[in-house]
């Protein structure tokens, strides 16, 4: 019923194209948020106008409200003329985002495979999220395999058996509607036979409101365990940017029914809607592992919080 993808080409470049800045792939989200806002009213101090314009901007660009009350709260306690906006905005916004940059995997392997379970909904780019990271993980100089558990599209089988081949990595698959555990409980027994450090996991596209396709989820969760009591599983929920507060809704779904480990942030590239990344930091406090910012496979970036928080201001000094 199962079987691998052959290897059929050469291993990815060594020496990929160098990523475009950051800075140029937010340009969109930067303007959502902030716009030359500071540029505009001025840095000399923090004042009224000044705050109202930037509360308007960060509620349009799904902060949320509670965190843009969180930000605007602690800007007007220092307002009177003490305080330029602009370097104590940056220092509030690393305060949100610092706790939740953390790597995906620790730099030694254990002693099996390490199983990282792709989950999210329909549309929010997973399967090329694996791809792309599949494709980091093997620069890395990691031993990777790849699991196609969304049985539920014939198309998604195909869309990863297409990442294997472009980076001579096995993918293990069954057949269009077969039971998605068996899939992945095959991949994990390949890969500890065959040495690998990690298995990527795809699982089918779902909507996080659908009980019987989240219970589903959890069979898949239990039985990856069945395989081995100590197994170290990561749980990867991948959410678009562009779906605003719909995004901090999927990722609370998620957390209750089988536990997240981790975000993957895709599409910032192309919304205005990029604040969403602080509701998520403020109000759930998971990890955010990776930035999606383009498409190619460069373009999924870990997450390092200085360097999006600058990029979100560069225009603005």
């Amino acid at each position: 019923m199962f079987g691998f993808k052959k290897k059929t080409g050469p291993p990815p470049a060594a020496d990929p194209p160098a990523p475009a800045p950051l800075a140029a792939r937010l340009q969109r989200a930067r303007g959502g948020l902030f716009g030359g806002l500071f540029k505009r009213f001025g840095q000399q101090a923090i004042d009224e106008q000044t705050l109202e314009a930037l509360e308007d901007r960060l509620i349009s660009a799904d902060l949320g409200l509670r965190t843009t009350d969180q930000i605007i709260g602690l800007l007007r306690a220092e307002a009177g003329g003490k305080t330029a906006p602009l370097p104590r905005l940056k220092a509030l916004l690393h305060t949100i985002l610092e706790p939740v940059e953390r790597p995906l995997l620790s730099p030694a392997a254990g002693a099996t495979p390490c199983l990282i379970l792709v989950v999210g909904v329909i549309g929010v780019g997973k399967t090329t999220t694996i791809g792309k990271l599949a494709t980091r993980l093997q620069r890395e100089g990691r031993r990777v395999m790849l699991a196609a558990g969304d049985t539920f599209r014939a198309a998604a089988i195909e869309q990863l058996q297409v990442w294997g081949e472009r980076n001579a990595v096995r993918v293990v698959a069954g057949a269009h509607g077969s039971d998605a555990a068996a899939v992945i409980y095959d991949g994990l027994a390949s890969a500890r036979a065959s040495g690998a450090e990690v298995l990527i996991a795809d699982t089918a596209g779902r909507l996080h409101n659908k009980d019987g396709l989240m219970r589903e989820l959890q069979k898949i969760h239990r039985t990856a365990h069945k395989f081995d009591l100590a197994l170290e599983a990561r749980v990867l929920l991948v959410l678009d940017a562009g779906a605003g507060q719909n995004a901090l809704l999927q990722a609370r779904r998620f957390n209750e029914a089988i536990g997240v480990s981790g975000l993957v942030l895709t599409k910032l590239d192309g919304t205005a809607r990029g604040g969403i990344i602080f509701a998520l930091a403020d109000e759930l406090r998971l990890p955010l592992h990776f930035i999606g910012v383009g498409e190619q496979a460069a373009d999924l970036r870990p997450f390092k919080a200085a360097d999006f928080i600058d990029a979100l201001l560069a225009d603005e000094a």
